[in-house]
Order: structure tokens, then C-alpha cells, then sequence
């Protein structure tokens, strides 16, 4: 049974499994749409292929009606970061990245999962920015534990975020504006996850609670502003960004990744 912990719920076992099976639905579309994605295919053709994968499983695209978003997914091309719009007419060229975030609910349960593609040529400036976003989102479950604090994972996030500064010697800006958020019976729920920000504060994590983990990296700014579509996000620079993302349980037996590929 749903139980609350501070407006955060809290899932069973039982739930939390069921959660995982709305996550591999998740994670096989997006398998197959990184497979798929490529110069010459538009955006809009991931999302159908998106949709009828997630349908044949007897489950619904999150997104498509969500406030009014038209589609199943959200993919964003070179300087957008989030929210964007697939189109027949936004056809991936050679050298473009492009964030594909996915979200299916099955029996009333919702997993949410994002990637980054590096189409054809990619420059190594795309592929570090791409591997030290991942590897921050990596850093932050890693944190998601039992009896640590919310802004523990954001600290891992930024603290993760740094030390690619240091590698790859560039100031990766991390997006201020957005960030991760419980998930469960709904897509989007309480607690707000900054991907930064100083450890030990907001809500103690429980098992039973399921956070969705999402840093967003951009190669300059951390500001963004809003198209005139009303949803796609873009840097406020014109720099690339790059997106992952996974739905993470808090359990006794450490972070299960309830969006991570099947084995």
C-alpha cells in the first residue's frame, strides 16, 4: 500500500516492481530508437517508432497530452536541452546530438528514462560533454541511499560534474532551471531533485522512494530560455547540451535503476 513520507511516496516491493516493468518498456524504446537514430531519419519517425513500441507493449506514452505535449517523446537537438518537439521536418544531419527523453506508463505506473545520441562524426567535444553527463547522473545513484539526504545526490551530481571540468578541461554548465523528481503513480512528483547544491539537506531518502535522476550539461552556460512552442528548451548561449536520465528505487539493498536496459 502507498504510504507518504513529507508529500514523497513511499512504494512497496510489489510496486516498486511493477514500476520496473513500465522502466524496461521505457528502456526498450529507447534501445531501439538509439538504434534507429541516425543522419537522414527525422525526429518525428523516433517518435512514432517510440509510441508503437510502447503500445505493443501494452502500455501508454507518458507524454503524449501531458499539459498538452504532442508527442511520445521529447527530442532535443544540439543547443536544445529539453522538451523538444519531434518533426517530419527536423531531420538528424551528421554530427548532431540529440537528447531523447521517454516515458511510458503500464497499470497505472510510470518509468521515465533519457539518453544522449551522438549521430554519425560526432566532434570530442559532443562525445566528453555526453560521457561526463551520464557520469554524473551515474554519481547521483550512486547516492540515492537509504538514510542520506536529498541534496546528497545533487552534491554527487555537481561534485561529479567538477571533476570532468578537470578532465576534460572545460566548465560544463550545469542547467539551473531543471532537474530530477520523484516518480511513481505520477511523472512527476514531489521531491525537485537540483542537479547542485551543498549535501545534507531536504527529505531523509527512505526505501520505497523512487526519484527520477536527470542532469543536464550544456558546453557553456547553465541558463536556458523557452521557445516560442511553448516546451522546447535551448541554451541561452546557442552551446550544445546533453541529457541522461533513469528512474531510480531507494531500497535496503542500495539504488535499483528501475529504468536500466533488461539483462
Amino acid at each position: 500500500m502507498l504510504k507518504r513520507g513529507r508529500g514523497i511516496e513511499i512504494k512497496t516491493r510489489g510496486e516498486l516492481e511493477a514500476m520496473r516493468a513500465a522502466g524496461i518498456v521505457v528502456a526498450r524504446s529507447l534501445a531501439l530508437m538509439a538504434a534507429r537514430a541516425a543522419a537522414g531519419v527525422s525526429t518525428a519517425e523516433l517518435d512514432e517508432l517510440a509510441e508503437q513500441t510502447i503500445r505493443d507493449a501494452g502500455a501508454v506514452p507518458s507524454f503524449k497530452g501531458y499539459h498538452g505535449f504532442p508527442a511520445s517523446i521529447c527530442s532535443s537537438v544540439n543547443d536544445q536541452v529539453v522538451h523538444g518537439i519531434p518533426s517530419p521536418t527536423q531531420v538528424l544531419a551528421d554530427g548532431d546530438l540529440v537528447s531523447i527523453d521517454c516515458g511510458a506508463i503500464l497499470d497505472g505506473w510510470h518509468g521515465d528514462a533519457a539518453i544522449t545520441v551522438l549521430i554519425g562524426a560526432a566532434t570530442e567535444a559532443d562525445r566528453k560533454l555526453s560521457e561526463a553527463t551520464r557520469a554524473s547522473m551515474q554519481a547521483g545513484i550512486k547516492a540515492a541511499v537509504v538514510g542520506a539526504r536529498l541534496t546528497d545526490v545533487s552534491f554527487a551530481i555537481e561534485s561529479s560534474v567538477i571533476r570532468s571540468d578537470e578532465a576534460d578541461g572545460v566548465e560544463y554548465g550545469i542547467v539551473t532551471d531543471y532537474g530530477g523528481h520523484g516518480i511513481g503513480t505520477q511523472m512527476h512528483m514531489e521531491p525537485f531533485l537540483p542537479n547542485f547544491g551543498k549535501p545534507g539537506k531536504g527529505p531523509r531518502l527512505k526505501a520505497g522512494m523512487a526519484i527520477a535522476i536527470e542532469p543536464m550539461l550544456t558546453l557553456g552556460t547553465d541558463q536556458t530560455r523557452e521557445l516560442d512552442d511553448g516546451w522546447t528548451v535551448i541554451t541561452a548561449d546557442g552551446t550544445r547540451a546533453a541529457h541522461w536520465e533513469h528512474s531510480v528505487a531507494i531500497t535496503d539493498d542500495g539504488p535499483w535503476i528501475l529504468t536500466a536496459p533488461e539483462d
